[in-house]
């Protein structure tokens, strides 16, 4: 690893219309952003993995390792409510070969710190990949606690974090413990946050707004590492300026699927039922691409 700062893609997952995997679309999806110099993240919440078999994971993973060849870094999610299929999940990761392995908190099932604390180590254990926490109380309804990242922060294969809590406070803390443990990386979320990670400790940030604005998430952290702040902070701008208008509309990653969908049909509908086909809600989002030059 080195000093340089870093944007991963949390990549969508196309689909066809029968709503089985679209492979090739997703291998163009992946071009794309490594011709934008973004890193991938697969499988995760933009990537509707809560919705896909595992076996689908796994073949997901397969491909993508594939497609991008050695010319990006990859993080998958193996993240379930179980540790048990996560460790099962993320031995088949392990095999194929990824740069980081994510493990988003359990869901479902409400978890004290003792239990995650067992639940990521456990999964650390049972790998060699570089694990990676994902925080995203919002949508699992666990959190990890800063201190229990701490603790967790010891363990020889537990790298680092993805934080996507959305409160500067918890990333804040989060990059504390990045400070005091040497070989933890803090990777940043929320969107509106990227140049304000990048300069404050953060290694890089795992974006979802990167899958319809890749330039502009590449050229915030191509600028943070050429120190050229005023540029780092234009790019921000735009990005938390289209991130703010998109999102009031709804669900965040449902709003990134159907943004990309409006200008790239391959990459389908979401297999979730989080965002249905609206005339209305179309032209609002195709008001805003417009509006962004998309």
């Amino acid at each position: 690893m080195t000093d340089k700062k870093e944007a991963f893609v949390a990549l969508v997952t196309c689909f066809n219309d029968d709503e089985t995997i679209n492979y090739a679309a997703t291998r163009a999806q992946v071009r794309r952003q490594v011709s934008a110099g973004n890193n991938i993240m697969c499988a995760g919440t933009n990537g509707d993995f809560s919705a896909l078999t595992f076996e689908e994971k796994v073949r997901l993973c397969g491909e993508v390792v594939d497609e991008v060849a050695g010319r990006a870094r990859i993080i998958v999610n193996a993240g379930m409510p179980a540790t048990f299929e996560t460790v099962k999940l993320a031995r088949e990761f392990d095999r194929i070969g990824v740069d980081g392995i994510a493990v988003i908190t359990p869901f479902f099932i409400a978890c004290t710190q003792d239990g995650l604390e067992r639940h990521f180590t456990t999964v650390a254990d049972a790998v060699e990949t570089p694990i990676y926490l994902y925080d995203i109380p919002a949508r699992t309804q666990n959190h990890i606690e800063p201190e229990t990242a701490r603790l967790l922060a010891g363990h020889g294969n537990i790298a680092g974090i993805k934080d996507s809590g959305g409160a500067q406070d918890t990333l804040e803390a989060y990059m504390a413990v990045g400070r005091d443990v040497d070989g933890f990386d803090v990777y940043s979320g929320p969107d509106q946050l990227v140049h304000w990670a990048l300069t404050n400790g953060a290694k890089g940030c795992i974006s979802g707004l990167g899958n319809v604005m890749p330039d502009v998430l590449a050229r915030i952290v191509s600028c943070v590492n050429a120190g050229d702040e005023a540029g780092a902070a234009k790019a921000q701008e735009t990005y938390a300026a289209f991130r703010t208008d998109l999102y009031r509309l709804g669900y965040p990653p449902a709003l990134v699927k159907r943004a990309l969908y409006l200008r790239d049909p391959s990459v389908g509908l979401s297999r979730q039922p989080a965002l249905l086909p609206d005339p209305e809600q179309d032209r609002a989002i195709e008001a805003i691409l417009s509006r962004y030059g998309l």
